[in-house]
């Protein structure tokens, strides 16, 4: 049990650290942190989203079509 419980845990923070990356990337790009933190927290395409936002794109309108 314990190797099972150790596991878990491992992929749990390698999901943190890719959102907390992912996070990082989304505001650099212009995201007001709330809206970073969604996106970064969703399934949406990170290229995308930062790609959007840098056509032009308001960072609202960008997590609308992508989430």
């Amino acid at each position: 049990m314990g190797e099972t419980t150790e596991i878990i845990e491992q992929g749990g923070g390698e999901r943190s650290k890719v959102e907390s990356w992912r996070l990082h990337v989304l505001m650099e790009a212009g995201y007001p942190l709330p809206l970073a933190e969604r996106v970064a927290g969703s399934e949406a395409d990170l290229h995308r989203a930062v790609e959007l936002v840098g056509q032009g794109c308001a960072p609202e309108t960008a997590a609308e079509i992508l989430i």
